[in-house]
């Protein structure tokens, strides 16, 4: 096992607490106080530990894949220093000091995890697509290698439907992972010309590529202001009467970091407590 440095501060609990907020992830699994990702057919043990994380194993194959997972790419620092001078997230900062939101680590998962949460819980969500992980991915010990877009490409539409996807989820998810589209290549894409590709494709809309720009792209800028639960916590902390898309440009350039501890903020600290 081996010490991976996580940048300062760092609350490891706090930061993984969407892994045990609505179920089991198969692809992301939190067992036994640890969180389980499969890296190239290995299953990868993170945990926590003084300064970091203890990952097994860790070397230059896992290592990327961690830190990606654990948002190194999110800087705190400046957000924290933004967020005194805000009201809400001034008074949230202390209780959530230290949550670094974690990141999808493949764009097709990325967008695959939206699509399966469109218009139904999450806990719902989290079913389908743990049936659908079981089905087409690969187990290594007790955490499930996410299908790749190639396996999925090959199934037919009829097998996402038997494990509960709606017909046209089943019809999004395997016409992504036949079409041509190269979504690695989006890293290199502005904001607006990521969205434009995502929204291009059929069953990808806003709410998707918004989160695929904060989720996976980790895009300071990314305010998925068409997100439910987004739209809960804004009206809970700042009224109910609050136009959720116009006060994204308040937090501008850190809409991505508020919207996460704004929905932390919202299932562990709500405004009542």
């Amino acid at each position: 096992m081996g010490h991976l440095r996580v940048p300062d501060p760092y609350d490891f609990q706090l930061s993984t607490e969407r892994y045990r907020a609505f179920g089991p992830d198969l692809a992301n699994l939190w067992h036994d106080d640890g969180l389980h990702r499969v890296v190239a057919g290995r299953e990868v043990r993170i945990v926590a530990a003084n300064g970091g994380v203890e990952v097994e194993p860790l070397d230059d194959e896992t290592a990327p894949v961690v830190r990606k997972l654990l948002g190194f790419e999110f800087a705190l620092e400046p957000f924290y220093a933004f967020a005194t001078t805000e009201p809400v997230l001034s008074r949230l900062i202390p209780a959530l000091r230290g949550l670094r939101p974690p990141l999808a680590v493949d764009p097709f998962e990325s967008i695959v995890t939206s699509i399966s949460a469109q218009q139904v819980s999450l806990h719902a969500a989290f079913s389908v697509r743990n049936r659908f992980i079981a089905a087409f991915g690969a187990r290594a010990g007790a955490a499930y290698a996410f299908p790749t877009r190639e396996r999925v490409a090959a199934a037919a539409e009829d097998e996402l439907l038997a494990l509960g996807f709606s017909r046209r989820k089943a019809e999004y998810i395997v016409g992504l992972a036949r079409d041509d589209v190269d979504l690695y290549a989006l890293a290199a894409a502005p904001d607006a010309d990521v969205k434009a590709a995502l929204v291009a494709l059929r069953g990808i809309g806003e709410w998707t590529a918004d989160w695929f720009l904060a989720r996976y792209l980790a895009r300071p800028r990314a305010w998925p202001w068409g997100d439910l639960a987004l739209r809960k916590a804004v009206a809970a902390f700042y009224g109910a009467d609050t136009d959720v898309r116009a006060i994204g440009a308040e937090f501008d350039p850190f809409q991505n970091l508020t919207a996460h501890y704004l929905l932390t903020g919202f299932r562990v600290h709500p405004p009542s407590d």
